[in-house]
């Protein structure tokens, strides 16, 4: 039987009881109908997972018995930034999600000139509660103990000047260049457009900020495919693929 992984923005400590949060509460005895004696794994983002069993189904809470604390995080030792123009409907929830199950430690959502997706007020903090959701699901199912750490949307200029990463690739299909496989590192920035992709401009501005161009073969990416490409390629060659 599958035990399942909870994320919880509680404080855990060995030895202890403790009453979950609602949402958590829900999913384990609405959702998944689990009762006492029922075993699960807890963590909260600050490293390390905790085995815990259920000692009480309530009818608005669930009260668990946290046990032993076990300190693997399985976290790539390359640092991995995706910079990444958002893009409309789900298709932003599914780079999210495939980055974070493949390893990357932070997500920068970028306004770019092709970006059709308006961000602000209201509409920005629903967004990012959203897409946060998104990532905390991904390691509960990935067994990522700590989370990848998702930035606020810039404006694409401001990224792009700022970026410090070691090595910097700025994806499009205008050029013929692969990844530098002579090379090693340890913290790699991919920069990567939304529907449409990234403008001359753009393009020329991220080459003049030391990206290097980073072509995926002869056809032409979508949005969402080019970040899963790109990824695990990065991993392969200097992370812990």
């Amino acid at each position: 039987m599958r035990i399942p992984r909870v994320f919880t923005h509680q404080a855990l400590v060995t030895n202890s009881t403790l009453a979950l949060a609602e949402p958590q509460s829900h999913y384990l005895s609405k959702v998944l109908r689990m009762q006492a004696g029922r075993e699960l794994i807890l963590f909260n983002g600050e490293g390390g997972e905790y085995a815990a069993e259920i000692s009480a189904a309530h009818k608005k809470h669930v009260d668990v018995s946290v046990k032993e604390f076990f300190a693997e995080n399985r976290q790539s030792h390359l640092q991995l930034e995706l910079a990444i123009g958002v893009s409309r409907g789900e298709r932003m929830d599914w780079v999210l999600q495939k980055a974070t199950e493949l390893g990357v430690t932070k997500i920068t959502p970028l306004m770019t000139e092709r970006t059709e997706v308006k961000l602000g007020g209201e509409r920005a903090d629903k967004k990012m509660g959203h897409w946060q959701q998104i990532i905390i699901s991904a390691c509960e199912q990935c067994q990522r103990n700590l989370l990848p750490e998702l930035a606020e949307p810039q404006h694409y200029s401001d990224w792009v000047t700022q970026c410090d990463a070691e090595l910097k690739f700025v994806l499009h299909h205008r050029d013929n260049k692969g990844l530098p496989q002579d090379k090693s590192t340890q913290h790699v920035a991919l920069l990567i457009g939304p529907e449409g992709g990234l403008d001359e401009d753009e393009i020329a501005q991220a080459l003049a900020q030391g990206f290097s161009p980073l072509t995926l073969g002869p056809r032409v990416l979508r949005t969402e495919t080019a970040p899963v490409a790109a990824i695990s390629l990065v991993q392969y060659l200097w992370g812990d693929f």
